[in-house]
């Protein structure tokens, strides 16, 4: 049987698509709002299925008031003064609420506090055509697409009530003419609509070059690569260049000849940037770049704005200026004591847009790059950090929201192979044991919960699991699959995390997509990635405070049940491709790149990073680096027993030389 042509497999008459149960009431306690939902009844429409989509919501407390045409001006401007409802909601009809829309939209209007929130609408006709949200301008002889699948506050509309004789809202009026701060635009479809005349062609897209140092494995490649993905759907031309495939040279290396010139051959409207540091120490390549058009450094991590480190924890000398007074000179990624300062100075002189290296005798000011923050705290941190002037901007990262989604947790732990009544706590990273994972920390709450029943699961590399102390330990390693990943996220009941030092946070985003809430600290850019009461619990950084949450939330099931249920509906929401690109779009247009005037509009492939979608997009594999073979898991565990986590110089030109010669000989 071929799917419905908007894309959604049996909706609205066949079974409901997959989706979290919907909680009793908001987060912080308070009922559900109250919805009226306006459609009006044209004789030529395809009401039974317009009626049929709202009554499928799941929504507590709503209205569907169905108006006869030219009848409706004067019912709607009575509910407009009736206190009854909290919002007002206009559906044409023939088109469709799309699966969940209400309980997201009015999850948003709730927790931002709004007068208007917006999904994305879904325009088909035989077929899904694309994506887009709501026109930023009135649109012009008030067409039908104009209307629908909006959420207004009905105390805010008052102004922007322009109706039609049949008491249809003109919403691309009203949209346009709410400020920007009083309304938001979640990632997610809120609206199946149905065209009835073609579309005009979408927006010629950019040329975007997705610059990496070297490559997409690890948090920042794949959080980097995502990216490049989300603006593929959004219609952009992107090419994928690495900066080198030699990580041990990383520390004396400042120009790259080749990536620079497939670069330049692509003569590209935009350089995004990111994760440049295994390639290199410094920011010089990036200076050259923003010479020959607009650079965004994605910042990732606070690398960007220091003098060698990814994260200055509670080093103030980034504030200053970075020395050779560096306290960890020797941690990734490591530089020389003497050549910090320099690199710090010639790092700051690219983010001023100053020339470096042979051209410092110019005056002339180069244009500088963008910073691109992906947290509140990222983005307040860099303001701090960066030198006067340089242009910071925030923007969402991207998750493939159909990848990471609730399963059936039973199945799940089947298949794997876990315990079924097992109070199941995930801990996720990369590196487990990492110096910026907070371990130490993180194994004490462990160990202070730990009884029958309780079990830890470890994904990651963890090179001695008995160093967390764990008796009921599952520790899978690494893994490169993103749906072996959910999957593995989705078997658990609880994710916890003890870092500090985090710009914004993944895993807590990946888990809380697949259902799973947060426990974390109350630190940096988790405060972004973890919605406090919402999507998990942040607890201040004090002796014993992770430990005494983690026991609550193990022994409070309904508790984790109502956070991992609003953790997909909100982070859905913030956090898909679509959210992210549209966040990029923003940027684009506050700093004049591009069409500034067009509308953004979304590849039809878009629909299938969604759960509800008929053809769900695949996750990505070899996202993290292959699991070590047991020798050198052995020699790692050796060097960190004598050398911690740190490389002293010495055993780093080592590894240089040894690279070159082995690079010469054929």
């Amino acid at each position: 049987m071929s799917p419905p042509p908007h894309g959604v497999a049996g909706w609205p008459y066949g079974r409901s698509p997959p989706g979290p149960a919907r909680p009793r009431s908001l987060p912080d306690g308070r009922p559900w709002p109250r919805i009226r939902i306006i459609t009006v009844a044209h004789a030529d429409a395809a009401l039974a299925g317009t009626v049929a989509s709202v009554l499928r919501q799941d929504y507590p407390e709503f209205r569907h008031d169905v108006l006869a045409p030219r009848t409706g001006r004067a019912a709607v401007e009575r509910i407009l003064t009736d206190p009854g409802p909290d919002h007002l909601l206009w559906l044409a009809a023939g088109d469709l609420l799309a699966p969940g829309a209400l309980i997201a939209l009015a999850l948003e209007a709730s927790l931002a506090e709004v007068d208007a929130v917006a999904g994305l609408r879904v325009l088909f006709d035989h077929a899904v055509r694309g994506l887009d949200g709501p026109d930023r301008a009135a649109e012009a002889g008030g067409r039908r697409s104009a209307r629908g699948g909006i959420l207004w506050r009905r105390d805010g509309l008052a102004d922007h009530a322009d109706l039609d004789p049949d008491g249809m809202l003109n919403e691309g009026s009203a949209w346009s003419t709410t400020s920007e701060n009083r309304r938001n635009l979640i990632g997610r479809p809120a609206l199946l609509h149905r065209l009835l005349s073609d579309l005009p062609p979408p927006a010629s897209g950019l040329s975007i070059v997705s610059l990496t140092g070297t490559g997409t494995q690890g948090g920042a490649g794949v959080a980097q690569r995502r990216l490049a993905e989300a603006l593929t759907l959004a219609g952009h031309r992107i090419a994928e260049v690495t900066l080198s495939g030699r990580p041990e040279a990383a520390e004396w290396r400042d120009v790259f000849p080749p990536a620079e010139a497939a670069i330049a051959a692509t003569a590209p409207d935009l350089v995004l940037a990111g994760n440049l540091h295994g390639a290199t120490r410094s920011l010089d390549v990036v200076g050259r770049l923003a010479r020959r058009g607009p650079v965004g450094l994605v910042l990732h991590d606070l690398f960007p704005l220091t003098g060698r480190c990814a994260h200055p924890r509670a080093c103030g000398r980034a504030a200053i200026g970075c020395d050779a007074a560096c306290p960890t000179p020797d941690e990734y990624p490591q530089l020389a004591p003497g050549r910090i300062a320099g690199i710090h100075e010639r790092k700051r002189a690219v983010l001023a847009g100053a020339p470096v290296g042979p051209e410092v005798r110019s005056p002339a000011r180069s244009p500088a790059p963008w910073l691109l923050a992906n947290s509140d705290w990222t983005l307040a941190r860099a303001r701090e950090l960066a030198p006067p002037g340089t242009v910071v901007e925030p923007i969402r990262l991207a998750f493939p929201t159909a990848v990471f989604r609730p399963g059936d947790r039973a199945g799940l732990r089947g298949r794997l192979g876990l315990p079924p009544d097992d109070v199941l706590i995930l801990v996720s990273s990369v590196i487990v044991d990492g110096p910026d994972k907070g371990f130490a920390d993180l194994r004490a709450a462990l160990q202070a919960v730990a009884k029958p029943g309780v079990g830890v699961v470890a994904i990651g590399r963890l090179d001695d699991p008995a160093r967390l102390g764990i008796a009921n330990l599952f520790a899978p390693g690494l893994i490169a699959d993103e749906a072996m990943l959910a999957a593995w996220y989705g078997a658990c009941d609880l994710h916890v995390t003890a870092s500090r030092h985090e710009t914004l946070g993944q895993t807590p985003i990946e888990a809380g997509l697949c259902g799973v809430p947060t426990l974390a600290y109350r630190t940096a850019g988790l405060t972004s990635a973890v919605i406090d009461g919402v999507s998990g619990r942040l607890v201040p950084m004090r002796p014993g405070a992770l430990a005494d949450a983690l026991a609550a939330l193990v022994d409070d099931r309904a508790t984790r049940t109502r956070l991992g249920a609003f953790a997909r509906i909100a982070l859905e929401s913030r956090y898909s491709p679509a959210a992210a690109a549209l966040s990029l779009e923003a940027v684009f247009r506050r700093l004049g790149l591009g069409d500034g005037a067009a509308h953004p509009r979304f590849a039809p492939a878009m629909l299938g990073h969604f759960p509800f979608a008929a053809d769900l997009r695949t996750g990505a594999t070899g996202t993290v680096p292959a699991v070590s073979p047991p020798l050198v898991r052995r020699l790692r565990r050796a060097k960190q027993m004598v050398f911690g986590r740190r490389m002293p110089l010495f055993v780093r030109r080592c590894l240089y030389l040894a690279g070159t010669l082995r690079r010469r000989v054929p």
